[in-house]
């Protein structure tokens, strides 16, 4: 006999609005779907998500986009998703699409609140919202650092409440795309990469311009080889190693291929939080950090979309992020750079720094501000550092090379404003395509140009063809000799030659991508105010503090940051709470 507790999904033909296909698909659960039109909504990359689903005789008959002000790859992500979960896929098995994860993870998140909503159920965010509650502790932003720290304190069996403004997790995480720096790991050693701490130690305070702070450099790198094992625990791949500019060796840990971190990172980080008992809420912004008599935390306030909240806490990390989709705070700090563009997702706008203010935090190098040099114009899309480390090479529009491609990013950014148009040309061939996974999402939004010759490529491109090629003809032979002498690219940051047609190019520019300076933390993540002394309770990791990386961030940093210190962060913040 059957299990009557067996689910049966049988598939018929249905229709999806703006597909041709006419598809249809019956969802069995606890709770019917009941007939009508479904709306729910969650908060996209630029603007709301809203989707609508269409029930009737209790299946779903078509899905349609009611809202979204996302870029033309996003839209079709949301196409696709839509046609994934109409062919029979549940909502939470369909991947994100990789560069589009926000849109990817609010896309799925509006079509849930609309199943939800015709089958009656509340959202668990409606049922939390408006309750005065008591936590272990609060992090404050749902990115790498608030994941990481979530999971690490939820595992030792705290109580711990996630507040994440936006609709989604993952912040400028999701758009993290080169990798983790981490030396001395297990996965360099089964690589046969030989790396020391005290390398990515200089490595990472030479390409800080020796502005870094050398403890929490110091304490960042003599931990990540152990946070390294602990995110292949919760389930990362990391088991492709690349090297990113500035790093002496190959570091960069990534998924298999070099595909993007973020998209992979954030699910992983998400699944392992929850699974150890946190709870992440959405549309939460924390308004105030509560301040008790005697100076310490006492926990946070909340404005949800159904209205304002308190959480009693004596413990609260703060990983909201930098600063860098504020054009007035940027602009602020660093005039020079009004009217840049950003990389950052619009949630990145410096809420820290009012909220932690009241408790006389101390703040460090606000003034540096890091441009990426990759970023295409049109669109604000940023191409990894990592297809400059597998091989491209740079060339302005009279074909020639300015600089050596493999300078830090405040370098390069520069010696590509100085070219004529501000903008320069990414160039590789097929070998380097196929060498880094990161490029098939390139192409499949669309930014390479695709030349069958180099002749073909600068026609396309309108720059000379005879300077071109010479330029390249010139990296080649110094590619074979493992000498450049006219930028000084050193021979194992040539890995190979750009000889392999087709041949590629993505017009290039600077843009804001990370604020260095932020909040002044000691090595426990705990937050210092003006005279030096510690704010009881106050913990604070990711790109919303100072110090790491100094007067310019190195590729792989990043991540690095934010998963070393969020879980440092949660770790003080456990044996704060012990201690009193």
């Amino acid at each position: 006999m059957k299990n009557k507790k067996l689910i049966v999904c049988t598939a018929v033909f249905l229709v999806l609005a703006a597909v041709v296909a006419f598809i249809g698909v019956k969802f069995s659960a606890q709770k019917p779907l009941t007939d009508g039109e479904w709306t729910g909504s969650a908060a996209g990359r630029n603007d709301r998500v809203v989707m609508s689903v269409s029930v009737s005789g209790g299946k779903i008959t078509a899905i349609k986009t009611v809202q979204e002000d996302e870029t033309d790859f996003a839209k079709e992500a949301i196409t696709q998703i839509a046609a994934a979960v109409l062919s029979g896929k549940s909502v939470d098995s369909v991947d994100a699409v990789s560069g589009a994860t926000i849109t990817s993870n609010a896309t799925k998140q509006a079509i849930k609140e609309a199943l939800n909503a015709s089958r009656g159920i509340a959202s668990k965010q409606a049922k939390n919202a408006l309750k005065d509650e008591k936590a272990d502790i609060v992090v404050i932003g749902a990115g790498g650092a608030g994941l990481s720290a979530a999971t690490e304190a939820a595992s030792k069996g705290k109580k711990v409440i996630v507040l994440e403004k936006m609709g989604n997790a993952g912040g400028n995480t999701s758009s993290a795309t080169g990798g983790l720096n981490a030396s001395e790991t297990s996965v360099q050693k089964k690589l046969g990469i030989e790396d020391s701490n005290a390398q990515y130690i200089e490595d990472t305070i030479k390409g800080g311009h020796n502005l870094n702070d050398p403890d929490l450099v110091r304490n960042m790198v003599e931990h990540s080889a152990e946070t390294v094992d602990w995110l292949i625990s919760l389930g990362a791949d990391l088991s492709d190693v690349g090297k990113m500019a500035g790093s002496t060796n190959k570091r960069t840990h990534r998924p298999q291929g070099g595909a993007a971190i973020g998209a992979h990172l954030v699910p992983v980080l998400v699944k392992a939080a929850e699974t150890a008992g946190a709870q992440i809420r959405y549309n939460s912004k924390v308004t105030q950090i509560i301040k008790a008599d005697d100076g310490s935390v006492a926990g946070v306030k909340v404005l949800s979309e159904e209205g304002e909240y308190t959480i009693t806490a004596s413990a609260v990390i703060v990983a909201s992020g930098g600063f860098g989709a504020s054009p007035e705070l940027v602009v602020k700090y660093r005039p020079d750079l009004a009217g840049f563009g950003t990389t950052n997702h619009k949630g990145a706008t410096g809420d820290a720094i009012a909220l932690v203010e009241p408790f006389d935090a101390d703040f460090i190098q606000m003034d540096q501000i890091q441009t990426h040099p990759t970023v295409v114009p049109s669109n604000g899309f940023m191409i990894t550092e990592a297809v400059r480390g597998n091989g491209a090479i740079m060339v302005n529009r009279e074909g020639k090379r300015f600089g050596n491609e493999m300078a830090t990013r405040d370098v390069m950014s520069a010696d590509i404003l100085a070219q004529t148009g501000k903008t320069a040309y990414l160039l590789f061939d097929q070998g380097v395509r196929e060498s880094l996974k990161a490029i098939e999402g390139y192409a499949k939004k669309g930014l390479l140009t695709e030349g069958a010759s180099l002749e073909e490529l600068a026609q396309k491109l309108n720059i000379p063809a005879a300077d071109l090629k010479a330029s390249v003809d010139a990296y080649n032979s110094y590619q074979a000799s493992g000498k450049d002498p006219d930028f000084g690219r050193k021979g194992d940051d040539m890995p190979r030659a750009i000889a392999t047609a087709p041949f590629y190019a993505v017009e290039v520019g600077p843009a804001i991508h990370h604020t260095m300076g932020g909040i002044k933390i000691n090595t426990k993540a705990q937050v210092l105010n003006k005279s030096g002394s510690v704010v009881k309770g106050l913990f604070a990791a990711g790109e919303v503090t100072g110090g790491v990386h100094g007067g310019n961030r190195l590729g792989g940093n990043a991540v690095a940051d934010i998963c070393v210190y969020g879980k440092i962060a949660a770790d003080s913040a456990l044996e704060f709470l012990g201690n009193k």
